[in-house]
Parts: structure tokens; sequence; C-alpha cells
């Protein structure tokens, strides 16, 4: 059968996909992916057929990463939180006919399409022309719940996702409509997240169900509709593993920063950060760059500075792990069984932080309000026992990776019409 598989955002986003779809090809499934333009050579490097879609992520993420530190600081001024959502989605309007293009060519003949939360509309819109199934792989609880943020009422959160989908979709209206006259649909009176309901698309999501106490039991009405298959990675090993590996065996086990593809905004300031508070606790630091240039960065004897590493090799050799909050990464930590700390930039972030309070196993911050003083006392809190051992004992909870994807593959095998020939 042939699969149409679409993934927009940076590495961390796309990888999920790309793991399902190597799967999907190993099953003697014909397999085409729409990544990014600089994410094209790693879904072939996975040996899938790649096609670019959209525009390149890495060029943007400065100004993403801007507009998220400006957001989290004006959240609370309706207006202001209105001119960021339309900035925000600025980028996604101004892509949308050459993405639904993108897409129609892609899912042409295809049996099936699954898409991620990027350009999840007009995936949408193209399943819905062509009459195939359309599947979402969520990496993150992004439809309406009460769990998302621990401290709020879940009914006050519920409105609050109500509201920003309402918002979302009326600001990009527009081009959605002007794709769905090319298309020759009828206008849509509803948000794709409604009208996907309807026509029961189904939701993996793409992660434990752990890392949202309570999630499970509140979306228990939507049946199968939204499994909870765990995180979708490789693991991948990389070029530096074996140094980086070896550099930790020759010492105590180090913290372990990580930054992932957004870049932070002072390299150098944040070396002499992480230099200083690790060097008052008495503790080594492994900084993986990430999407960060530290080349011009001061260098310190206790301090490593890495390129990429394999998280699953790394973090369980570590006393405990600094990071941005992504999704991936997050899952990558919990597995590990280590304490956390998360000092969030933008998206989803945050919120993976705040689970991470409740678990019990970390603590987290917004990483343009953190000082040296703020990054020592968050590392005292999170280096005492209790934290260590209530990490390893979510660690005992978190799914296999290899379980994760053979699940997340079934559930797209059950959803091929075997009726339709490509």
């Amino acid at each position: 059968m042939k699969i149409a598989m679409a993934s927009y955002g940076t590495r961390g986003d796309v990888e999920p996909a790309v793991a399902v779809a190597r799967e999907l090809r190993r099953r003697g499934h014909d397999v085409c992916i729409a990544v990014p333009p600089d994410l094209v050579r790693f879904a072939e490097d996975a040996g899938l057929s790649a096609t670019s879609y959209g525009m390149e992520v890495e060029p943007q993420l400065d100004a993403y990463r801007d507009i998220w530190t400006s957001w989290a600081r004006k959240l609370w001024r309706l207006q202001d939180f209105v001119n960021l959502c339309r900035e925000a989605l600025g980028v996604t309007i101004s892509q949308w006919e050459d993405i639904g293009k993108t897409l129609v060519t892609l899912a042409d003949g295809a049996d099936l399409l699954t898409t991620g939360v990027g350009f999840e509309q007009p995936a949408a819109n193209v399943a819905e022309y062509y009459g195939i199934p359309l599947i979402a792989l969520h990496t993150f609880p992004w439809r309406p719940n009460g769990r998302l943020v621990p401290a709020i009422p879940p009914l006050l959160t519920r409105s609050a996702m109500n509201v920003y989908d309402w918002l979302g979709w009326r600001l990009t209206k527009e081009a959605e409509d002007a794709q769905r006259r090319e298309l020759g649909l009828p206008m849509a009176t509803s948000a794709a997240r409604q009208r996907m309901a309807e026509r029961g698309v189904l939701e993996i999501q793409a992660y434990d169900a752990i890392s949202f106490p309570g999630l499970a039991d509140e979306w228990a009405r939507y049946g199968a509709r939204r499994p909870f298959v765990g995180t979708l990675t490789m693991e991948l090993a990389t070029a530096d593993d074996s140094e980086v590996t070896s550099w930790i065996a020759h010492g105590t086990p180090p913290i372990c920063f990580g930054f992932g593809s957004i870049p932070v905004e002072s390299p150098a300031e944040t070396i002499d950060m992480i230099a200083s508070a690790c060097a008052e606790l008495g503790e080594r630091a492994l900084v993986c760059a990430g999407g960060t240039d530290f080349g011009d960065s001061p260098r310190f004897e206790h301090v490593k500075v890495a390129g990429t590493v394999n998280y699953a090799t790394v973090f369980p050799v570590c006393r405990a792990v600094v990071h941005h909050g992504g999704s991936g990464t997050t899952a990558a930590s919990l597995r590990a069984g280590v304490p956390t700390l998360t000092l969030w930039t933008a998206g989803d972030q945050p919120f993976w932080g705040a689970q991470l309070k409740k678990l019990k196993v970390g603590a987290s911050r917004r990483f343009s309000a953190t000082t040296r003083d703020t990054l020592v006392s968050d590392l005292r809190r999170i280096l005492s026992p209790e934290y260590a051992v209530k990490a390893r004992e979510v660690a005992t909870r978190m799914t296999n990776p290899a379980e994760s994807v053979s699940r997340a593959a079934d559930l797209i095998e059950q959803n091929l019409d075997p009726t339709r020939r490509s």
C-alpha cells in the first residue's frame, strides 16, 4: 500500500514521522515523506524517499525564539496575545499555498496520509479531497484538555485551549478558504480540529500517558481514537558518542546540558553561567550544542562541549540533565531515570517542564529568566536524593521506543483500506 507522510518542524518534530515511516517501509509499504528542505538529507539517510516541504526551518529559529520570549512576557495582555498569535502564524499563512500544492502531489495515489501538527489543516483538506484516511501524529496533547497546566483548574485550561484553537482558525481562515476553493471543496464552517473529529481521524499520541497524569482518563471517552503509544524515536548513534562516553567514564558523572535546535541567544554567557554554577556545586558539565554555535565560547577544564549525541546512550550515565524541554528530549531524560531541569524557550516546552515538576522528577524555569544563582538553586534542588529515587521509579513506567514505533505502525496499517490499491 502507498502511504504519504508529512511532517514540518525541527529535527525533534520530524524524527517521530521518520521513525514510523522507516518501520512501515521495512514492512513492505511504499512510503513517501515530505519534510522541510534542511531535513531532506536526514530522512534520506534513514532510507526514505523524501521531498522538500515548505521553507527551511533553521533560518527561522532565532525569530521563533524571540517571538516566544516576548510572548512569555506579554501573555496576560489580550491584544498583545492576539498580535503575537498573528505574528507566529504569519509564516504558516505565507506558506499555505505552496504547502497545499506539495501535499496534493505527495498524496496522489496514496491510500493514506499522515501529518504532524505543523500544517495539519492543509493536510486535512487534501485527505478530504482525495477521500483517503488521515492520521495525525501528536507529540504533545494539542487537543483541549484539563491536564496541560497542573496549577490551573482543568475547566480553565480547556477553555483557554478552545479559545486558542478558535483564534488560530480565524487567523488562518483566508488561506484555508483559498486552498479549499482550489480543491473544489465547500468552505469550512468550523476549525480543522472539529472537522477531523467528525471524520473520525485517528490521532496517535506519540508520548507516554504518564507524562500527563490524568489525561488518559479524561480522554477515555474518545476510545481508540486517541491511543497513547509512547515517544517515537530512532535513538540514532552520532559521531561524538564514543568521545563523550569516554570523557564521562574518566571522571564523576556529569550534569548534561542540551539546548535542542533553537539557538541560545548568548552562547559565551551561557557557557560562563554553566561553568560557574557547576564549579560551585563541585560538578562536571557536558554541554550538547545542538543548534547553538559554541565555537567562540570560553573553555573550562570541568566543562566539555560536544555536538549532537545519542541521548539514549549519554543521559543514563549522567547525574542529572538540563535541557530545553522538547518532547523527545523530555522523554529521553524520563527513560534515563535521572532528575531533569527544563530551561524552556518556546512552544510546548514550558508545559513539559510543568509536568516534570508534577511528577516530582525535576524543575522548570524560563531560559531567558535564568541566572547563575537560579541555576545553582535549581540544580541543588534536583540533585537531592528524593528526585533521583522518583526519576528511577518513573523510568520503569516509560514505553520502550522500539515498541512505540511498532505500535504506531500497527495503528496506521489498521487504518489502511485493503480494497484500495495504489
